[in-house]
Order: structure tokens, then sequence, then C-alpha cells
């Protein structure tokens, strides 16, 4: 019975993976804790200032129609998680002003930190690797492994999914 319910975990974490592919793979990406992070007030950070959580990085830019529509998710998700276990960073990957980028956030509400990566934007890549598409979002696990990527779009009950059968495989 044991072994059943060894293989119906695997299955299931498979299955959600399949939402998300893994991320560990990519030979173009760099450590996650070096990665540093611009805000839109020019405060920097770095993803390792986040150990301890959950990180969620959505690269949208304000062009993108179905970044626009996974925005909602993101807030619900972010507000849900920002003061227990996980916390979502909003990552502008376009080359338009800041004072854009913030009137972008305030009209749509966005609760959650909108940053960019330090650098400039080629559109062909990420800290993380070759980018695909946007959307775009990479899960970081607490301890600040890149754990997944998806292009394409995401919504809460994904991300909590992951996470909870992530977290289940790892028991």
């Amino acid at each position: 019975m044991k072994f059943i319910k060894s293989i119906t975990s695997i299955f299931i974490l498979a299955v959600s993976l399949t939402a998300f592919q893994a991320a560990a793979d990519s030979k173009d990406a760099q450590p996650t804790d070096d990665i540093k992070l611009i805000d839109l007030d020019g405060k920097e950070t770095t993803l390792k200032d986040y150990r301890g959580k959950w990180v969620i990085i959505n690269l949208w830019a304000t062009w993108c129609p179905p970044c626009l529509v996974e925005i909602p998710d993101l807030i619900l998700f972010h507000e849900a998680h920002k003061d227990k276990d996980a916390i979502v960073l909003g990552v502008n990957y376009e080359s338009i002003a800041i004072e854009k980028v913030k009137a972008f956030a305030e009209s749509q509400m966005i609760s959650f930190p909108v940053v960019r990566f330090e650098g400039t934007i080629d559109g062909r890549t990420t800290p993380f690797g070759k980018l695909k598409g946007l959307p775009t979002t990479y899960m970081l696990s607490p301890e600040g492994e890149l754990v997944a990527a998806r292009t394409g779009m995401v919504d809460q009950k994904m991300l909590e999914e992951f996470i909870e059968k992530y977290n289940a495989s790892k028991k």
C-alpha cells in the first residue's frame, strides 16, 4: 500500500510539473543569490534577501495581453501569502520609463513589488537563462533553488498547487 501511495505522489507531482517545467537544467542561469533587482524607486535587493519564502518571479510587459490577464491572480496569491510563506516579484521586462511603469502598476492596483533586473534588457535572456516569451514565471524554493519555470499565464490556484505538491514530495 505504501508503494502505491508513493507512486501516486510521484505521479501527482509530475502532473503538476507539466504546468511548470523543471528549471534546474538551464546552462545559462546564474546562481540565484547573485541576481540583483532594482525597484521602481532605485533600491537594490538580491534574491538572497527573500530566503525562507517561496519567490514567484513573474516577467511581464505593459504591452502583453496575457500578462494583464494574470495580474489579478498574482495579486491574490501575493496578498494571501506575503506575510507567511511566499512573495511575488513582478519583473517589468521592457525598456520604458520608470514613470510609465509606476503609472501602469498603480492603474492595475499591483500590490506586489515591481522590479527590474540589473542591466540591459535584450529581449532574449534573463538571469535564469533564455527567455521564450512573456509572461514567464520562475519559482524559487525557500532555500533559494530555482525549481520551476513556465512560459505562459499562471493563476493563484496553479501556484498554490505547485507549492503544495512540491512540499509534499519533499516529505
